[in-house]
C-alpha cells in the first residue's frame, strides 16, 4: 500500500494535496455548527448530481411526451418515486443550506477582507444555483411550470434595445414550446452545472488561501508556535471532518423523513397546479414560483411598473456582490459591532421571511404595501450600511479566541 502511495504521489500531488486542504489546514478551534453548512451544501449538489444523472435516463425533453416520462418515472420505474422526490426535495433542502450558509457570512463578516474574493465566488455560485433551479423548474412540464417559465422569461423584455431578441433566444420560438424545453434542459443538465462545480472548485480553493473565519472574526494567524502551527486553531482533519459527519447524519435523517414521509410537504416542494399537464390554453388563477425564489418574486410584484420592477428584481441580487465595500465596520462579528448593525440585520432577515410569504401567496393592497415596506427595507440594510457601520460604536475585539 505504501509502495502504491509513493508511485501515485511521484506521479499526482496527492499526499500533498491531503495536507493542504486537510490534515495540515488550520481552522479556528471556536467554528460552530453554522460552519457545516458549507459542507451540506457539497453533499446536497451531490444528491442533485446523482439523482438527476439517474433522471435523465428516463426523462424525454419533448412537450408531447415530457409530462408523460414523468409519470413513467414515478409509477413504472423501479425506485424512480424515491429518486423524483430526493431530487424536488434536494433542491428545496439545497436553498435552505445556502441561505443559512449566507446568514452566516452577514453575522460573522465573512466578506471583509481578505475573503472579499471567496464572497465574490460565493455570491455568483449562488445566483447559477437559482438559474439552474429556475430552468428544471419548466422540466415537468406541468401546468405551473410552463407558466412560470412563461413569465420570467418575458421579465428579460423590458431590455432596451436587445429585450425581445433576448426572449426569442432564450425560448428558442416567441412562445414557451419544444425549443424551450430542449434548450432548458440542456442548460440544466450540462452548462449550468459545469459553471457551478468550476465554481465551486474555486470557492473551496480561495477559502483555504485566505483561512476560515469565525465567530468572532479573528485572525488565529497572528499567534503560532516555534512550527508556525496557530495556537488557536486545530487541523481540519480528523477534528471537523467528523463534526460535518456528524452534521450530515442529522441532516440527513430530517431529509428522508421529508422523501419518505411528506414529500409533497402541501405543496411546499412540489406544488399541486403541477400534477397538470401544461396547456397553453388554460393560464392557472394563481402562478407563484417556488419558495426559495418567492422572496425576489415578491419584490418584483411589489413594483406597479414592469421595467422598474425588473430592475428592483435583478438589483435585489445583485447588491450582495458589494457587500466586501459597503460594510465600513473595522470588526467582522456580530457580537462585536453596535446596535445599529444588530437590529438592521433583524430587521432585513425578518423582512426577507415575509418577502418569502408574500410571494407565494395571492396578492391583496395589505399585502401588496407590505410587500413594498419590506422592499424597502431590504435596500435599505445595504445602502445604509456604510453610514451606520462608520458611525456606530463597537467592542473591543480580544487578541485572542
Amino acid at each position: 500500500m505504501n509502495k502504491l502511495l509513493v508511485w501515485i504521489n511521484v506521479r499526482f500531488p496527492l499526499v500533498s494535496t491531503w495536507k493542504r486542504y486537510m490534515s495540515d489546514y488550520y481552522v479556528p478551534k471556536n467554528l460552530n455548527f453554522y460552519y457545516c453548512f458549507g459542507a451540506l451544501a457539497l453533499l446536497v449538489l451531490f444528491n442533485q448530481l446523482a439523482t438527476g444523472f439517474w433522471l435523465t435516463m428516463f426523462y424525454t425533453p419533448n412537450v408531447k411526451e415530457a409530462f408523460a416520462a414523468i409519470e413513467y418515472i414515478m409509477r413504472d420505474v423501479n425506485y424512480g418515486w424515491l429518486f423524483r422526490y430526493m431530487h424536488s426535495t434536494g433542491a428545496s433542502a439545497l436553498f435552505i443550506v445556502l441561505y443559512v450558509h449566507v446568514f452566516r457570512g452577514l453575522l460573522y463578516g465573512s466578506y471583509q477582507k481578505p475573503r472579499e474574493l471567496v464572497w465574490l465566488l460565493g455570491t455568483f455560485l449562488f445566483l447559477l444555483l437559482m438559474m439552474e433551479a429556475f430552468f428544471g423548474y419548466l422540466l415537468p412540464w406541468g401546468q405551473l411550470s410552463y407558466w412560470g417559465a412563461q413569465v420570467m422569461t418575458s421579465l428579460l423584455g423590458v431590455i432596451p434595445f436587445v429585450g425581445d431578441s433576448l426572449v426569442t433566444w432564450l425560448r428558442g420560438d416567441y412562445m414557451v414550446g419544444n425549443a424551450t424545453l430542449q434548450r432548458f434542459f440542456s442548460l440544466h443538465v450540462i452548462g449550468v452545472p459545469f459553471l457551478v462545480f468550476f465554481l465551486v472548485f474555486l470557492h473551496i480553493v480561495s477559502l483555504h488561501q485566505v483561512g476560515s473565519n469565525n465567530p468572532q472574526g479573528i485572525d488565529i494567524n497572528k499567534f503560532c508556535d516555534e512550527k508556525g502551527k496557530p495556537l488557536d486553531g486545530v487541523t481540519f482533519y480528523p477534528y471537523f471532518v467528523w463534526k460535518d459527519c456528524l452534521a450530515a447524519l442529522v441532516f440527513m435523517l430530517f431529509f428522508f423523513a421529508i422523501v419518505f414521509f411528506f414529500p409533497d410537504m402541501q405543496g411546499f416542494f412540489l406544488e399541486p397546479e403541477n400534477f397538470t399537464p401544461a396547456n397553453s390554453l388554460i393560464t392557472p388563477a394563481h402562478i407563484t414560483p417556488l419558495w426559495y425564489l418567492s422572496p425576489f418574486y415578491a419584490m418584483l410584484r411589489a413594483i406597479p411598473h414592469k421595467a422598474l420592477g425588473v430592475f428592483v428584481l435583478f438589483s435585489s441580487l445583485f447588491i450582495l456582490f458589494f457587500m466586501p465595500w459597503l460594510d465600513k465596520s473595522p470588526v467582522r462579528a456580530m457580537r462585536y459591532k453596535g446596535l445599529a448593525s444588530k437590529c438592521a440585520l433583524a430587521s432585513w432577515v425578518c423582512c426577507f421571511l415575509i418577502l418569502g410569504y408574500l410571494g407565494l401567496v395571492e396578492i391583496t393592497n395589505i399585502k401588496l404595501y407590505m410587500a413594498r415596506v419590506c422592499t424597502v427595507i431590504y435596500f435599505a440594510f445595504f445602502l445604509l450600511m456604510p453610514f451606520y457601520t462608520r458611525r456606530e460604536l463597537h467592542h473591543q475585539v480580544p487578541d485572542r479566541i
